[in-house]
């Protein structure tokens, strides 16, 4: 028997989770939210680590359902901090009345769907359970810490972090020796800051990377004016290009098409611009052909090189051996001037590959640094990594690692067959990521809103994939992908960054406002692709 039972129960509390309490509420459910955290914010609640920002701009990483929300809120930086978002999702819970559907502290552990009751039936980490109509993933595409397996990593004497579990009082660094394992995303935005703070930084990097200009700044009084005025043209912006945000390049130019001279003007203006939207997508054929993709990666090394003084570690740090843009192209704020401290050494995996850790550090190299604090930035298990780190079965017994055993599937990223009543917000073969994630997830959230109140209406309760339709929509979701350089290349997106997880791109690459337009066209056609019946 379940002590409590609810319409929907929505699983985290972080931007999805949020604005799927709020959409549920409107059509009459009854719903609970489950977050493992203390706090709201999701992955702007865990990833406390110094430099943490986002990589959107902050105009557009906010929610768009609602005109007095935007008119209300102060955006201080073209691309907000950590602490600053953090805020801003604390300001939406209270601004809306959300957290008194939400239980913190609280893990669902377990969800089994109950065939006869037409039920989820849940387990959470504090013995509650739970029964629930339908089950809606809110976790996120990366809410699951990778730490690679190091021989000797339970012997460190000294202090070990991951960034996704950075303590909300921050750590004291002065005066320690610190080594920080990743050049991704968050070790770039995480190196400068360390460097300031600790005695002497080692950083071990696997891979090298390409790395453009936030070129961040503040906002004044007038342009956040300007932001709210332009508040609807914005949104008409966001919702009918490729990947969901304002500014976005109406045609842009082909640039093997252009002479050297405009394609300099057009490249140092973009650089000047910075943020992915302003270079990486400005050019309609670096993406597909690898000749405009080095001309554009050449680019971007020569600019960086300017910031390295030392030739021999500018060799290191720009030695890129994958296209821009086949793994995630990172927004840089003072990293490769963070390689000129005194303080800082950077030693690569080429040369200097790590071996084991030690009580009093790190060898590498066949040489031991002594180490105070080691600090893995070494990602997540993406997509697919939080959903199974839950155990879910599902009809007859299923379980979704099984299911998803070759690659994670499900029709439109929303419902894996034989997986019913469970949506996927941003789930596998979906846009998700490569495109801005809060459009995304209100595009799927009032999709789900919209089908559980048509299936009411109809006196429907139970929705399944139809397994043929999902396969289909996979084998489509490849054909887009086939001859983009996006996922060409070993990363999080491949999955291929965890020892064991099958490889597969697992996005839909076609575009922001043509998945939208699949899904309304799914959703007017009577939700085919989809079995809809009473139980």
């Amino acid at each position: 028997m379940a002590d409590e039972e609810f319409d929907a129960v929505v699983i985290g509390a972080g931007i999805a989770g949020l604005y799927s309490i709020y959409r549920l509420r409107e059509i009459g459910l009854s719903v609970k939210a489950y977050e493992k955290g203390d706090g709201v914010g999701g992955t702007w609640y865990w990833n406390r680590y110094p430099g943490a920002r986002c990589d959107v701009q902050s105009w557009d990483y906010s929610y768009t359902f609602s005109e007095e929300l935007d008119q209300e809120w102060d955006w201080t930086e073209r691309y907000p901090t950590q602490p600053e978002i953090e805020r801003y999702l604390n300001f939406v819970a209270d601004r809306f009345d959300l957290r008194r559907d939400i239980e913190f502290g609280t893990r669902v552990d377990r969800a089994r769907f109950d065939e006869e009751q037409n039920k989820w039936l849940l387990r959470t980490s504090t013995g509650g359970k739970i029964a629930t109509r339908y089950l809606v993933s809110a976790v996120g595409a990366l809410s699951e810490s990778f730490t690679p397996k190091i021989s000797g990593v339970g012997t460190f004497a000294g202090e070990q972090y991951h960034t996704n579990a950075w303590p909300a009082e921050g750590i004291d660094l002065a005066n320690k020796r610190v080594g920080v394992i990743g050049t991704g995303s968050t070790g770039i935005q995480a190196i400068p800051q360390i460097a300031k703070q600790a005695e002497h930084l080692y950083v071990f990097q696997r891979t090298s990377q390409h790395v453009i200009p936030a070129q961040n700044h503040l906002l004044d009084d007038a342009q956040r004016d300007e932001l709210r005025a332009a508040f609807r043209q914005r949104l008409d912006e966001k919702l009918s290009n490729a990947v969901g945000m304002s500014g976005f390049p109406i045609d842009p130019p082909a640039l093997l098409g252009l002479d050297a001279e405009t394609s300099r003007e057009l490249l140092e203006d973009a650089w000047r611009i910075g943020g992915p939207v302003a270079l990486n997508r400005a050019f309609s054929d670096t993406g597909t052909n690898l000749e405009a993709n080095k001309m554009l990666a050449d680019f971007v090394a020569e600019k960086n090189r300017e910031a390295i003084n030392d030739p021999e570690v500018a060799e290191k740090l720009l030695a890129v051996d994958h296209p821009i843009g086949s793994r995630r192209v990172i927004v840089g704020i003072d990293y490769f001037e963070t390689y000129n401290r005194d303080n800082v050494t950077l030693l690569d995996a080429a040369t200097s590959p790590i071996e084991e850790i030690t009580p009093a550090g790190i060898r590498a190299g066949g040489n031991e640094i002594d180490l105070d604090v080691i600090v893995y930035a070494t990602g997540f298990d993406g997509v697919s990594g939080p959903l199974l780190a839950m155990e879910i079965q599902g009809i007859a017994g299923l379980s979704l690692r099984d299911k998803w055993a070759a690659r994670p599937t499900a029709f439109l990223g929303l419902v894996a067959s034989g997986f019913p009543n469970l949506f996927m917000i941003t789930g596998p073969g979906s846009p998700s990521v490569f495109s801005n994630v809060i459009i995304a997830i209100e595009q799927h959230v009032d999709w789900i809103k919209d089908c559980v109140a048509y299936m009411a209406e109809h006196g429907l309760n139970h929705i399944d994939s139809d397994l043929d339709a999902e396969n289909d929509w996979t084998q489509h979701v490849d054909q887009v992908a086939k001859n983009l350089i996006v996922g060409s290349t070993k990363s999080w997106w491949t999955g291929q960054n965890i020892p064991g997880k099958p490889a597969g791109l697992a996005f839909y690459l076609g575009g922001l406002q043509n998945y939208r337009a699949k899904c309304d066209e799914v959703a007017k056609g009577g939700y085919k692709g989809f079995v809809l019946r009473s139980c």
